[in-house]
């Protein structure tokens, strides 16, 4: 794997989240800033926190979920890249990073629809819906396309 992304610019770590609902549908927010793109929770590494610890705050800070009411299923077991738009590079990220290095967990929801609340103190998401992955990747942003369909296939034994 390539260490840079476009413009020699490093690749941002990353975590993500695919959850799971008992029929094997997967968890799509529509983001606030992007209507008509929908994606999986996730987002940055902190310093000092492993990919897990993180994917399991990010399910927190963007949907309301506690870790309790999660079952871990599987990791990737590598990192998975994407590469920022020409014209999104030194736009996103304060112009510091070329794209994302993402490690993502499979994770099998143990609660209730009720339990997810996406009116977080800091929202990313305007609606949510359980999605199919042929789905979920239609209505991925095209950039993260490639990215999600990895991830989706890593995790096919669990997907409905």
């Amino acid at each position: 794997m390539a260490d840079t992304g476009p413009g020699g610019l490093p690749y941002r770590p990353c975590a993500g989240v695919v959850l799971l609902n008992d029929r094997g549908l997967v968890f799509a927010g529509q983001r606030l800033d992007m209507p008509g793109a929908w994606q999986m929770p996730q987002g940055g590494i902190d310093e000092g926190e492993t990919p897990r610890e993180a994917a399991l705050r990010e399910l927190t800070e963007e949907t309301g979920i506690p870790a309790d009411l999660v079952e871990v299923l599987a990791e990737t077991p590598g990192w998975i890249t994407y590469d920022l738009p020409p014209d999104m590079v030194g736009r996103v990220w304060k112009g510091r990073y070329g794209g994302q290095r993402q490690k993502w967990l499979c994770l099998r929801f143990l609660g209730r629809d009720q339990d997810i609340r996406i009116d977080t103190e800091h929202p990313e998401f305007d609606r949510w819906q359980w999605m199919g992955a042929e789905d979920l990747l239609a209505s991925i942003v095209p950039f993260k396309r490639a990215a999600y369909a990895e991830v989706l296939e890593t995790f096919r034994d669990w997907l409905r």
